[in-house]
């Protein structure tokens, strides 16, 4: 304890030199990188500009502690004014992230550098909780790097010798992570994976975009504007039309005149019946992270995959959150009758509405039905005339009152699909046909590279189920119903008009390029599950592999592993000087031609031998030998580099 005290107190009074304090703080800022593209962009383009502003304030002295302890306390209210104050991931990281941005106001000394980029190395680990994608890896690698160099360079400044050029430093850290490469893929593709983790990851403070349970006026504008993708699809065999490509999310029953949400209770009860009709879709689902347990699938889906289930809606739900990017194998096809016998209960909801909501669009619902008596595909083909006629599809909408459906029905008859689905699933059950609003996404985008299907956020949808006699129910999309003459203000428009031209400069194939290499980090990274693992072997004829077996092929390979880092670093450990190890290494090169050193026969002698044999190569080998006698025993200042370039290069 008194000598680790003791070192610690002589760090403490090596003061930096201007190079090393630039290297620590390059090593935090590559460390701190990928943490703060991964919260909030308030929290961190603040953070990012507090933590140069912080080094250039303590260039010359540290900042006093009181001002410090004030700078921490404001931080940590930023982060709890934008995340609030419930913990998660997100709540951590931000935090972590702003300790961080204050960490170079107290750099001075050696320990000091040496604890900012120990506690700098923490961010990006702390990233993967947030995102674990190929960029946030490779911003990881150069922060690892980084902070090797920068220790290596702190090593030397504690021993009081001139740090070498950042060719040698970038040699010798590449050999480190040359040595400890094999142990860790070792420890990647055999240790043996759990199928369920033994304790859950805390959810974020900030929900993911994605489908949610509920459905409000404007609540879906920030998720419709965000293009990046959600799912990604590639079918085995037939493919769907894209206006087949309905993508069934959560189904929201309950209404209270202003925002649909899903029954729980009715949920939880067993999936109806359904009868498939001849169509068959077979397809691999990779769907990104959202944190949530809905998993969207094309209608309707009829194998139920593992670790899913099958709610009374016939949305499939996950036994645990998607935190992160997963491929599911799913079997779907278009129902020939879904549901014919409907549960009393599920009807009554079905038709419920508040009383004091939307009179005018009841009154007419209750109209249409004493016109056309127990005709209810005459009252749905009517309303889907009139939206062919009078209404306007736009994403230009302002926020209802109290009567929404009525207001867009008779006012303003201009909405997006959370308008159209919600006012004719209400004149529907107004007109005393059972109806219901389905959520999910709709279409997709045919990727070339890999030949796959994007489904976006922006893709989301919401359309609407009727429940007809013999039929059951029937997807009816009154959003698709819009005259193309009627469509202004769309998505498609808006990414259009804001890309200025750049597909002609090649961004959209670019972009294309980009998700499929993403799609590959997913498959090969991110979906190395349990399952994978198992099967690891599989193409050499070996069966499905139990985490025992796993557990000593693991063992065998990384006792290999490590045998050859103890090998490389007790060599170096023989052999300290490097000039010595690039002369050993110039002998065994002549020795696989037959003109080996012994022991016992001087480097000068040696030489002369061979050059009296091979003058053409030999009076080379000559004079680095006596270079390299002189370098030994009486070195010169700036020599040796060129010496150890010299005999590396030199070939027999």
């Amino acid at each position: 304890m008194s000598a680790l005290t003791a070192t610690s107190d002589a760090q403490a009074h090596v003061l930096l030199d201007r190079g090393s304090r630039g290297w620590a703080l390059a090593a935090a800022a590559f460390a701190l990188l990928p943490l703060l593209l991964n919260l909030p962009s308030s929290l961190g383009l603040g953070f990012g500009l507090t933590a140069p502003v912080m080094a250039l304030l303590a260039w010359r002295k540290p900042l006093p502690a009181w001002l410090r302890a004030v700078l921490a306390l404001a931080m940590i209210l930023a982060v709890l004014a934008v995340l609030g104050t419930r913990p998660g991931r997100d709540t951590g990281c931000a935090l972590l992230a702003a300790m961080l941005a204050i960490k170079p106001s107290e750099l001075r000394t050696l320990r000091d550098a040496r604890s900012l980029v120990g506690f700098a190395l923490f961010a990006p680990f702390a990233a993967f909780l947030l995102d674990q994608g190929p960029l946030v890896m490779l911003l990881a690698v150069a922060a690892f790097l980084a902070g090797l160099l920068t220790l290596q360079r702190l090593a030397d400044l504690e021993a009081g010798i001139a740090p070498p050029t950042l060719k040698q430093r970038l040699t010798t850290t590449g050999r480190l992570v040359a040595i400890g490469l094999p142990l860790a893929l070792v420890a990647f593709w055999l240790f043996p994976r759990l199928g369920t983790p033994l304790w859950g990851v805390p959810e974020r403070a900030l929900a993911r975009p994605g489908l949610s349970d509920s459905m409000s006026p404007g609540g879906w504008l920030d998720l419709m504007a965000d293009d990046t993708p959600a799912m990604r699809a590639q079918f085995h065999g037939a493919t769907p039309r894209v206006d087949q490509m309905y993508w069934r999310g959560p189904v929201l029953l309950d209404y209270d005149g202003r925002t649909w949400t899903r029954s729980r209770w009715l949920e939880a009860l067993p999936p109806p019946p359904v009868q498939s009709g001849p169509v068959r879709w077979s397809y691999d689902l990779e769907v990104e992270a959202t944190d949530r347990r809905d998993l969207p699938a094309l209608d309707l889906v009829t194998d139920i995959p593992q670790d899913a289930h099958l709610s009374h809606g016939f949305s499939l739900v996950t036994a645990r959150p998607l935190s992160v990017a997963a491929r599911w194998q799913l079997q779907s096809a278009p129902p020939a009758t879904f549901d014919v016998q409907l549960r009393p209960t599920v009807r009554q909801h079905a038709l419920a509405l508040p009383p004091d909501h939307d009179p005018r669009t009841r009154a007419l619902g209750r109209q249409w039905r004493q016109e056309a008596g127990d005709n209810d595909q005459a009252i749905i083909d009517r309303a889907l005339d009139w939206i062919r006629a009078d209404f306007i599809y736009t994403l230009d909408t302002g926020l209802p009152g109290r009567n929404a459906v009525d207001e867009f029905l008779f006012d303003t008859r201009r909405g997006f699909c959370e308008h159209f689905s919600s006012a004719f699933t209400v004149l529907m059950r107004s007109a005393g046909i059972p109806a219901r609003v389905v959520t999910g996404y709709t279409g997709g985008y045919r990727n070339p590279f890999g030949d796959y299907w994007i489904v976006r956020r922006m893709d989301a949808h919401a359309w609407v189920e009727v429940w007809l006699d013999g039929r059951g129910w029937v997807r009816v999309d009154p959003t698709a119903a819009v005259a193309p003459e009627r469509i202004y203000d769309t998505l498609e428009q808006r990414a259009a008009n804001a890309g200025g031209g750049m597909e002609m400069l090649g961004v959209s194939s670019f972009g294309d390029l980009a998700d499929w290499m993403r799609r590959g980090w997913n498959d090969l990274v991110l979906g190395f599950d349990a399952t994978r693992q198992q099967a690891l072997l599989s193409p050499l004829g070996l069966g499905k592999l139990q985490p025992s077996q796993l557990l000593a092929l693991f063992i065998a390979f990384a006792a290999f592993a490590l045998a050859g880092m103890v090998w490389l670093l007790a060599r170096g450990e023989r052999e300290r000087d490097p000039l010595l190890r690039a002369w050993h290494r110039l002998g065994r090169r002549y020795a696989r031609i037959g003109l080996g050193r012994p022991a016992h026969e001087p480097a000068l002698a040696w030489a002369t031998r061979v050059a009296a044999a091979h003058p053409r190569s030999g009076q080379a080998l000559l004079a680095l030998s006596h270079r390299f006698a002189a370098t030994r025993y009486a070195p010169v200042q700036g020599g040796m580099r060129k010496l150890l370039d010299d005999l590396q290069r030199h070939r027999p």
